[in-house]
């Protein structure tokens, strides 16, 4: 069971009204960073509206490739071989999201592995919002040296036994927030909630194995490079202009969640003779997502130079009648 720390605030007497009846606090291992990656184990602490543990969950899965970096997390091919598939414990993972407010470490990743998941096995996380505990420690002003979990577990005299394991990283995130989130109700604070879309579309691409053909020949340094995508052949006409329809060559950029996989949109700004941005200059015609308000650099840049800003069911309608490029 959880025990209060000293550094803990006392629940308060009077709890927001707004604040979320229900909390899944998530931890998930991946075999590495990339759209392709996949889940390798998992473990949820569920909380009631006031942070107190009510139960906790923790299982691996096999990911069917390669296990990733083993010296970060542990699980070799031979451990993760007789584990279930995640479409096998979907439903179980399901029941323990369902109805509350996903809470992880730097949450955008989690949901976004969690969310490419169900996709893949063609179901639906029932998520609707998440929140990340980073983000609920810069809105109380935590004094940490830096947003690492270990930090934040410092913070609160929580002790990390087994880093980089799921269930132990769920149930240090859970012993952190619950002072953290009494410390939010009792300053009557917004919690950062942000929304979770699921993936209405997945494309999977293969992964190539090593040439033992095993798991285990992953070695450190040999993630995969991101995707290049051809140079656009046309010039950028500029900014895109609101009532007005896209045109070939325009600089578009992408920022947070998107309902389809965030690479089979840019595919199609690509087919579209759009050039796809990574990051936002001066240049940039175009924005597109979903949480305008998210602060995140991107936003912020656009905001400073003044990019244009659509969400993606505005990009999708612009989308089907792109402009030729001059000449």
């Amino acid at each position: 069971m959880l025990e209060d720390r000293a550094t803990a605030v006392s629940s308060p007497t009077q709890w927001p009204a707004v604040y979320p009846k229900g909390y899944a606090v998530v931890d998930v291992e991946t075999t590495g960073l990339a759209r392709d990656d996949r889940i390798i184990s998992a473990a949820v602490y569920r909380l009631d509206e006031r942070g107190e543990v009510e139960d906790h969950w923790y299982t691996l899965v096999n990911p069917e490739r390669d296990p990733g970096p083993v010296w970060i997390h542990g699980l070799t091919s031979e451990v993760l071989e007789g584990a279930p598939l995640f479409a096998d414990i979907a439903e179980e993972f399901a029941a323990r999201l369902d109805g509350r407010v996903l809470v992880a470490h730097n949450a955008v990743f989690d949901w976004q592995m969690i969310a490419r998941e169900y996709a893949r096995a063609e179901r639906e996380a029932p998520v609707r919002q998440r929140l990340c505990t980073i983000a609920l420690s810069k809105e109380l002003g935590l004094p940490l040296p830096n947003f690492k979990l270990e930090s934040l577990a410092a913070h609160f005299g929580v002790v990390q036994q087994r880093a980089h394991h799921a269930l132990d990283d769920a149930r240090v995130l859970a012993e952190a927030f619950r002072p953290s989130l009494r410390a939010a109700a009792a300053e009557n604070v917004r919690l950062p909630l942000l929304e979770c879309r699921p993936l209405t579309e997945w494309s999977d691409r293969s992964v190539p194995r090593q040439a033992s053909g095993g798991y285990g020949g992953y070695r450190a340094g040999s993630w995969r490079p991101s995707r290049r995508r051809p140079a656009c052949p046309y010039p950028n006409p500029g900014r895109y202009e609101d009532g007005k329809p896209l045109k070939q060559g325009m600089r578009v950029a992408f920022s947070g969640d998107t309902s389809v996989d965030r690479e089979l949109l840019e595919d199609r700004a690509t087919e579209a003779g759009l050039h796809v941005a990574s990051s936002i200059s001066r240049l940039t015609s175009l924005l597109v997502t979903n949480d305008p308000d998210s602060g995140t650099s991107k936003v912020v840049k656009a905001r400073q130079f003044g990019t244009p800003i659509v969400d993606e069911a505005a990009f999708g309608q612009l989308l089907r009648d792109v402009e030729p490029a001059d000449g």
